[in-house]
């Protein structure tokens, strides 16, 4: 009799399935895709109704010939790979791989939403044939971004430069963040002046009121005489009480976390880009090693769109409340959450598998990051089947002549679910103040005269709207209809691989010039792909084929014919970058010719306009009036000259940065280039170095003695977690720090606050 055979995506899934099924099984692992279109060129047949041409990827030739041996020697076959659209089109081609040896084999497709033994035995009850419907969605999506990327991208190294890319999605998102920073660009400041009365009544405590009205209208003070103006005529008066009202104000707990919800919860709280959410995720869905018990899958499956909870969890997570907070922190009956519409709601919301594994009782276990996320969807899964918090919200409006004055306190009177998480946005600062909460206002009446002890009048301005972080780019996709939540952390990543992007020191997006430059060359010649509404109403036409509303092959030709017309007209009439000039009258500084302005392969630049025979180029600027000049950096210096006592500046040469005398070529000392750091293991200097493949590392200037080095740039302080004698800078200009010893990984405000506390306690 031979063993029921279960196909799953990774290994370490494997692992934990096998733990549950136990000798009747075989487990084993696909590693992701095993088919997919050919590199190497389109790999779909247009005369043929879009028909694919899958090939084995690299490297999975030896992994299908073990599936189809044990398959052969299966007396039935369940596909497991994760329950989404990429799961289903692995499934679909292990299904054609293992029925072209064994026709007779039954093979079943099974849907594990958690891997714990519940869950697992729940999937193999209920088998399904491996759903067409889904797998066509995945193959349209396939086709589409095949289609799309292959057939501009190559206009684009005609055009711009080899290499670049565009995306169906990607190139929507770059979009986003440019047309974003055209906003912050064009935005003119207005000013404005809030007005705030410091007051006192007959009880405690005083307190300040802000004005809101004056003669009867929105206060809307937009100059200092203005304000002035207001104060003067404050001051001639008695403010008054003119009514008070109190009332109860509840706020409710957030849904359990959908996908881009918990992207956007860990970006914003623990600094997690969308990408790295999602690995952490995925191992604590695929299983974490929990000492005798094994390997547990913590968290259901973490690509979704669903609020949706099953009743046995909602009555365990109810009965860990009661347990732990008490009665009055469960709602009567279940909180129910709506799922928004066009959602998939194949899967439950994320939550924890089980009320077994508290974040703090297999802590030990787990990583630092993993810790962290696991406790985070905990937390929010607390939260979601709590009571409402409870607030008293008092609000005093007061007349002063022709002026309206008011404030409003909001007092934390239970804290209900925001015992176990609160839900306020890290980035907004803006609701406690408008709301008063934590502000107490004393006991006043109606018709009370109060005493005004100082009018403050305030200059502000208006703020440009704020440039994107991972989160709020997240929340903008997703609004938007934009891919969907499995496929933002890829179109991040992607995004600033291929250097449209970059991230500021604040951790923001901002196009490059190559962003830009791209960007507008696809608004111009495929107005439709760079459309936010056409991508979207792309993703709902996948979503129908999935539903079996549409026919995949119907949706492409929909979208081919158009596009195929204006691909040709692209390759004629889209500007081409290589061959442009753009002439000015600075004259060449080597032979006197106008410079004029060209695009290369680092964005613009000047260029003589006698190349060949003069190569002469340079950086620019261009002023706000346009006016174009050669950009001049004063050297950096950094140090003097042990010679002859000039300056040594920093200078690029081939092997990275350097120290050179500024007196060369009279003087030609040079000194490599050392950081604020030391050697961890002789106390050298280090030095930044480049590698045969232009990678900058940090070498010891000890060697070949001491051959320290790494690729990230040391700094001097011991790791919080394992006491290892220095971290390394990580993230895009140093936000965050990791220890080479024991992997854990830190935030730039986590290393600032614990210094700030040892500063203090010293």
């Amino acid at each position: 009799m031979g063993k029921g055979l279960v196909i799953v995506e990774s290994p370490s899934k494997a692992k934990t399935i096998k733990k549950y099924l136990g000798d009747g099984f075989e487990v084993t692992a696909s590693v992701g895709h095993v088919k997919d279109l050919p590199k190497n060129k389109i790999g779909v047949d247009l005369e043929k109704g879009f028909e694919p041409e899958y090939v084995t990827i690299n490297g999975k030739a030896k992994v299908l010939k073990e599936i189809r041996s044990l398959a052969k020697k299966a007396e039935v076959v369940y596909l497991a790979p994760d329950p989404d659209r990429e799961g289903e089109a692995i499934a679909w081609h292990l299904a054609e791989e293992i029925r072209e040896q064994n026709k007779n084999v039954p093979i079943f497709r099974i849907l594990i939403n958690e891997i714990t033994k519940k869950g697992v035995n729940d999937a193999l009850s209920n088998p399904q044939a491996v759903n067409r419907e889904r797998f066509e969605s995945q193959q349209a999506r396939r086709i589409l971004d095949r289609l799309v990327g292959y057939s501009i991208s190559p206009v684009l190294w005609d055009k711009v430069k080899r290499g670049l890319s565009a995306g169906r999605v990607q190139s929507v998102a770059v979009r986003l963040i440019v047309d974003r920073e055209r906003e912050i660009q064009a935005f003119t400041a207005e000013e404005y002046w809030s007005v705030e009365a410091h007051l006192e009544g007959a009880e405690k405590p005083d307190f300040w009121a802000r004005l809101v009205k004056s003669k009867g209208r929105k206060a809307h003070v937009t100059s200092q005489a203005q304000a002035e103006a207001v104060v003067a005529d404050l001051q001639q008066h008695t403010p008054q009480v003119t009514a008070i009202t109190r009332k109860e104000r509840k706020r409710n707990p957030p849904p359990a976390f959908t996908t881009s919800k918990l992207q956007q919860a860990a970006a914003q709280r623990l600094r997690f880009t969308a990408k790295r959410t999602m690995s952490v995720a995925q191992r604590l869905y695929e299983g974490i090693e929990l000492g005798e018990e094994g390997a547990v899958g913590l968290i259901t499956y973490m690509r979704t769109d669903s609020t949706r909870l099953s009743k046995e969890a909602v009555d365990a997570c109810r009965v860990y409340i009661k347990g732990t907070y008490g009665d009055d922190y469960v709602p009567a009956k279940p909180r129910v959450y709506k799922t928004k519409k066009g959602a998939q709601d194949a899967h439950e919301a994320i939550r924890p598998t089980s009320m077994e594994y508290p974040p703090e009782r297999i802590k030990e276990h787990l990583s630092r990051e993993q810790f962290q996320l696991y406790r985070l969807i905990w937390q929010r899964f607390l939260a979601c089947q709590m009571e409402s918090a409870c607030y008293d919200q008092t609000t005093i409006d007061i007349e002063s002549g022709d002026h309206q004055l008011r404030a409003t306190g909001s007092i934390l009177t239970f804290p209900g679910y925001l015992k176990a998480y609160d839900d306020k946005d890290p980035e907004d600062t803006a609701g406690e103040d408008e709301e008063g909460e934590g502000r107490s206002l004393p006991e006043v009446k109606e018709g009370e005269a109060l005493t005004c002890h100082a009018i403050k009048p305030e200059q502000h301005f208006t703020q440009p709207p704020a440039r994107f972080s991972e989160a709020t780019l997240v929340k903008e996709l997703e609004e938007q209809g934009i891919g969907r939540p499995s496929t933002y952390a890829a179109i991040i990543s992607t995004i600033q691989d291929k250097g449209y992007v970059a991230k500021n020191e604040q951790s923001r997006f901002a196009p490059t010039e190559l962003g830009s430059v791209v960007t507008d060359l696809l608004v111009a010649n495929f107005p439709n792909i760079l459309d936010t509404s056409f991508t979207a109403s792309m993703e709902e036409q996948l979503d129908q084929i999935e539903e079996g509303e549409r026919e995949w092959t119907g949706v492409l030709r929909a979208f081919y014919d158009p596009f195929s017309q204006t691909l040709e007209q692209a390759r004629e009439e889209m500007r081409n970058l290589k061959r442009e000039a753009e002439e000015t009258d600075i004259p060449c500084e080597k032979c006197g010719a106008h410079m004029v302005i060209k695009w290369g392969k680092n964005g613009y630049f000047l260029a003589c306009s006698a190349y060949p025979e003069c190569k002469s180029t340079a950086e620019f600027e261009r002023d706000a009036d346009g006016t174009i000049h050669i950009k001049r950096e004063e050297p950096e210096v950094a140090g003097t000259c042990e010679k002859c006592s000039r300056d040594m500046i920093i200078k690029t040469g081939r092997y990275g940065r350097f120290l050179a005398c500024s007196g060369y070529p009279e003087c030609k000392n040079t000194q490599p280039f050392t950081i604020a750091a030391t050697c961890p293991k002789c106390s050298s200097p280090i030095a930044e170095k480049r590698s045969k493949r232009n990678k900058i590392f940090y070498g010891c200037t000890g060697y070949p003695e001491c051959k320290f080095a790494v690729w990230d740039e040391p700094v001097n302080r011991p790791c919080p977690a394992c006491d290892a004698p220095y971290l390394l800078k990580k993230g895009a200009g140093g936000t965050g720090w990791a220890c080479n010893e024991c992997k854990a990984t830190f935030s730039y405000e986590e290393l600032s606050l614990e210094s700030s506390a040892s500063e203090a306690e010293e």
